[in-house]
């Protein structure tokens, strides 16, 4: 399955952003090329989804698609294993990239990169769903060749009746018979043969009668964990659980940050953690539900600074 994504009737194709990229037939200096595009900053984002969508700049389109080639490459590497080119789940990703860019409003108040994903993921999905199959079942010229004359072969086979039978499994005997007379390794056809009895996988099942969405193999045809998105949040988390803590406990009086440092933060070498609220009253003379207040206020505080700071 083939697209030329230039000459593609949309409006952003116009623009023909891949003039200043090499083409994906030669694929490792496209990934070089995209790779060192700059990344836009959030205010150059917005100012050219601003510009795209009140007076449909192309320009502005084409350096939005531009600054997020790397991430359709990112994106695209997951879903490898399937004996797909990588260049063709590159364009598809592509033209889900254009679509997102097209579609942009940049009044949600989200980054492009978040956007985009869904519309990158929905287009190699259905590429995947258009062409496993047919290339997993044979992907050169020789294993067709195999493909059919083990079909053939199958057929003909006969079990101790005389009677002819297409065999679920094939035995060791068969195996070796027809690796001599197709001049083929034993490997292969049993290669084959587990491609051929594996039966066809719906790989995005319809919604069962009550109406829940069935479970299918979509749902786990790439690994989440490097994506983009992921990696940015999982990022963020690390930031706010060193600087972000440790900035919010700035915000706080003596009394109180050593209370919340005490209660949640501090791990002795024997796993437990720090005073109680009892030690803690005794401590400042007061009582424990006193100790619990200023506990519950500490939090609230350090709460709406941890907000600013994100």
């Amino acid at each position: 399955m083939s697209h030329s994504i230039g000459a593609s009737g949309s409006a952003l194709a116009v623009a023909n952003p891949w003039a200043v990229v090499p083409s994906l037939g030669n694929l490792d200096a496209y990934i070089s090329a995209v790779n060192r595009m700059p990344m836009l900053t959030p205010e150059e984002e917005q100012e050219f989804a601003r510009k795209l969508k009140d007076s449909n700049d192309l320009e502005a389109a084409g350096k939005l698609v531009l600054s997020h080639l790397r991430l359709v490459v990112s994106v695209s590497r997951k879903y490898m294993g399937y004996g797909l080119p990588h260049g063709d789940l590159i364009q598809e990703g592509n033209i889900g990239l254009m679509k997102a860019v097209k579609r942009f409003d940049p009044d949600q108040g989200v980054r492009l990169v978040s956007y985009a994903l869904h519309w990158i993921r929905a287009e190699i999905h259905e590429y995947i769903l258009k062409n496993w199959r047919m290339v997993k079942v044979a992907t050169t010229k020789a294993q067709r060749k195999l493909f059919f004359n083990l079909r053939s072969m199958k057929q003909g086979f006969k079990d101790d009746e005389g009677s002819e039978t297409h065999r679920e499994t094939l035995t060791d005997a068969q195996i070796e018979h027809m690796a001599s007379t197709l001049n083929v390794k034993r490997e292969e056809v049993i290669e084959m043969e587990t491609r051929m009895s594996g039966g066809d996988v719906l790989l995005d099942p319809a919604p069962s009668d009550d109406g829940e969405q069935a479970f299918g193999p979509i749902a786990y045809l790439a690994d989440a964990n490097h994506e983009p998105t992921a990696m940015m949040e999982s990022h963020q988390r690390d930031v706010l659980a060193t600087d972000g803590i440790a900035a919010a406990l700035e915000e706080l009086d003596p009394r109180s940050r050593r209370i919340v440092e005490e209660r949640w933060l501090k791990v002795n070498d024997d796993g437990s953690g720090g005073l109680t609220l009892h030690d803690l009253a005794a401590e400042y003379g007061v009582s424990a539900e006193r100790i619990r207040q200023i506990e519950v206020a500490a939090m609230k505080k350090m709460k709406k600074a941890l907000a600013a700071y994100a």
